[in-house]
């Protein structure tokens, strides 16, 4: 693992109350629908766990993979899908949970991948959001946190595959 000196930007507790908000918001908005809550791989899968526990609401899980980073703390710009998912969604409201939204061509790329198969409606969950990285319009109808734009790790998020265990996300001041 490198030595990456790192900050606190979001603590644990102000990680969990969050999580907690977005879970009550998104039980009432989805409650009565047929569910499918899909996890991107492999950043969100803390925020995802966290999330779906909070929800109200029966739901299936599926996952889906995309890589955009390859061991890099920028993204490359390209979207490459790693993992599919197991079952339809057609006719389903699709709720797809992302641990961070920066240049938005990956979401976008989710987005549209997932419309083709034909869901009841997209939901959208990001825990974080980088206003200033944007490369492209990108609708998120919930985030967690909007954060700057600096390099961050934990709470699922990675450099290298590394770091995704802590409970809080920080940010990386440098890569030693």
């Amino acid at each position: 693992m490198s030595n990456l000196e790192i900050t606190t930007l979001l603590s644990e507790e102000k990680i969990q109350n969050r999580v907690a908000e977005l879970g009550k918001e998104l039980t009432k908005k989805l409650e009565g629908e047929e569910v499918v809550a899909v996890c991107v791989l492999k950043g969100a899968l803390m925020f995802y766990s966290d999330l779906i526990r909070h929800l109200n609401i029966d739901l299936k899980s599926e996952f889906i993979g995309v890589s955009s980073y390859a061991d890099r703390a920028k993204s490359s710009g390209e979207v490459k899908l790693t993992l599919d998912l197991n079952s339809s969604v057609k006719d389903k409201h699709i709720l797809l949970v992302e641990d961070i939204v920066d240049t938005g061509l990956t979401l976008n790329y989710l987005k549209k991948l997932l419309q083709a198969r034909q869901p009841k409606a997209i939901t959208t969950a990001s825990l974080l959001l980088k206003p200033d990285a944007l490369q492209e319009k990108c609708d998120i109808d919930y985030v967690g946190f909007e954060i700057p734009n600096d390099f961050v790790v934990g709470y699922g998020l990675d450099y290298a595959g590394a770091y995704r265990n802590l409970p809080f996300i920080g940010q990386v001041i440098s890569l030693n």
